[in-house]
């Protein structure tokens, strides 16, 4: 069985229920979710838009590999009416489910990165994570900096964010 940290955003609709109801079906389809932080009110990233994001990470354990993580947590996605997914721009969107880590795995595909190349630059995905992160899990991290985030890589951190 894997650790897989999962991030998740929501920035359309009842934000709070989209996150909610993909929570549930992950547990249903990938595995049993056993810790979730704190929904964070941000603001979006890399693009501009008047809808602020909710973002939760959560932390799961599955046998399910990670294309296939991939491929069901898309699917899931789509279920919850996210119509496209590009990979040239950042644009609104009713559900977002992005693969942080799994386990201490480092892949790199055409479909997939493990870790996320992008979540040590990214607050909102930083600060949740960090609010659940098992120490031993700590070693999941990637080895390069965290240019661009402002939380320290320390388990006892608390976000200050405003929560909605």
């Amino acid at each position: 069985m894997a650790t897989v940290y999962l991030g998740l955003g929501s920035n359309l609709g009842n934000k709070h229920k989209n996150l909610n109801v993909a929570i549930e079906e992950i547990n249903k389809r990938i595995g049993s979710v056993v810790s979730q932080s704190d929904f964070v009110v941000t603001e979006p990233w890399g693009f501009e838009s008047e809808n602020s994001f909710l973002n939760a990470v959560i932390c799961i354990i599955t046998n399910i590999p990670p294309i296939s993580l991939l491929q069901i947590t898309q699917q899931i996605e789509r279920d919850l009416g996210r119509t496209n997914k590009t990979s040239s721009h950042y644009e609104d969107r009713i559900i977002d489910i992005d693969i942080l880590l799994y386990d201490d795995l480092r892949m790199s595909s055409p479909q997939l990165t493990i870790p996320h190349p992008l979540m040590m630059q990214r607050d909102f995905v930083m600060r949740p994570l960090m609010q659940i992160m098992e120490q031993d899990h700590i070693r999941f991290l990637p080895k390069d900096d965290n240019e661009g985030c402002d939380v320290q890589l320390d388990i006892n951190h608390k976000t200050d964010h405003v929560y909605e």
